[in-house]
């Protein structure tokens, strides 16, 4: 218990040992090199850690398409083929359409192979399908001179046959996308467009060499981009990003702070899946007889979906994190002495020597002793150590 007592009231301090060792010297001077060179190009100069940065970026986009194309032998413009029309960040362009046209409400024979019937016991076990056009009735419709029907569904009539060959609108591929972006760094309240004032667009296309910053994409670019086929897209569908990158060094010209475009296939992960493999929706028009009965035409559409995203980072020069990172860059040079200590206390030749001079209990009797050193005083220094009065700093040689 005393030991216990003695030790936690005990205090310590550091004591100066001075190694002159060829390697123990390179190798402190090497760790301190590689941690002032990891600061100064990776802190500093890569990562920027002397500036404040900005990630809540907020954004604005306005999309507008251009383009005529056929499908279905009829003239397409923006307002048959864009959906939803409203021109915001996500947006279609359909590339072909299965149309279903004058469905009442009522009762009628599911198609497909998978609804086909002998008896109504095979249509019962199909009932609360949500795979059928309809609800499933359980009866199994059929005409009184064949075997085999299909089962009944009940709701719109005549049922859609998504299976039939239907050519596809190619000349998407030739459509312009406009995009209006406008962006803010709350942070900095600095405010940017996706393009100047001054720029003529009016006869401008995309390129990100020789026209970076004009806001017209074409189609076709976007697809040579991502590597996909036009055809195979306008035949099932799919989903494209279009990302707008703002990285802005506020330190710098404001006016090079202009966005970067990148594009790739969103779905791509589920290219080669047998089922759900492209992008397409239904949509209805819905109509009503003279006699007030309502009908609708169904369209089941294949369409290639844009994703407009906007992702970006401002940076400015701040003192708060500019000191902080100085203050760590000059705490962690002490690690080669750590590295050093190491070495010396556990691998080198004559590590317990250097410990015996590293670490010294130093009692109270040892301070009376100290005031009259006497030759059998543990104070007292040993023959061939050299005590460097200027700083109080014992000096060691290797041959020591």
């Amino acid at each position: 218990m005393m030991g216990v007592i003695a030790g936690f009231f005990s205090y310590e301090t550091n004591k100066s040992v001075v190694v002159k060792s060829w390697s123990v010297g390179i190798i402190n001077r090497v760790v301190q090199l590689v941690i002032i060179t990891y600061f100064v190009c990776y802190v500093f100069l890569y990562e920027k850690a002397y500036q404040v940065s900005d990630t809540a970026i907020e954004s604005s986009v306005i999309t507008k398409v251009k383009g005529f194309g056929e499908l279905n032998n009829r003239v397409m413009d923006v307002a048959d083929y864009i959906y939803p029309p409203q021109g915001a960040g996500v947006f279609c362009i359909l590339t072909r359409i299965i149309v279903t046209d004058n469905q009442f409400q009522g009762r009628c024979p599911e198609v497909g192979k998978s609804f086909l019937c002998e008896t109504d016991e095979t249509c019962t076990a199909h009932i609360g399908s949500v795979v059928a056009n309809g609800k499933i009735t359980g009866n199994c419709s059929r005409s009184s001179n064949e075997t085999e029907g299909h089962c009944e569904i009940e709701g719109w009539c005549p049922a859609e046959n998504d299976e039939v060959t239907k050519e596809s609108m190619l000349e998407f591929k030739d459509f312009t996308i406009f995009i209006k972006n406008s962006i803010r760094f709350p942070l900095f309240d600095v405010t940017r467009g996706n393009f100047p004032s001054t720029l003529n667009i009016t006869n401008c296309t995309f390129d990100k060499d020789l026209d970076p910053s004009c806001p017209i994409f074409r189609v076709q670019d976007i697809l040579r981009e991502t590597q996909q086929n036009a055809s195979v897209l306008a035949k099932k569908g799919g989903e494209i990003g279009i990302n707008i990158e703002w990285q802005c060094n506020l330190d710098l010209n404001i006016d090079r702070c202009v966005p970067k475009y990148s594009f790739r296939r969103l779905d791509a992960p589920f290219e080669n899946n047998t089922i759900s493999k492209g992008y397409n929706f239904r949509f209805a028009k819905y109509y009503k007889t003279e006699k007030g009965t309502e009908f609708r035409t169904l369209h089941k559409a294949y369409a290639v979906r844009f994703d407009v995203m906007v992702t970006g980072k401002a940076r400015k020069f701040s003192l708060i994190p500019t000191v902080i990172n100085v203050v760590a860059a000059l705490t962690s040079i002490g690690m080669g002495t750590v590295v050093c200590d190491v070495i010396l206390l556990n691998f080198l030749r004559g590590a317990e020597q250097y410990k015996a001079k590293k670490f010294e209990e130093v009692s109270e009797d040892q301070i009376r002793d100290s005031i009259t050193p006497s030759p059998g005083s543990q104070l007292s220094l040993k023959p061939g150590i050299k005590s460097c009065y200027d700083s109080g700093a014992i000096s060691l040689s290797t041959s020591d």
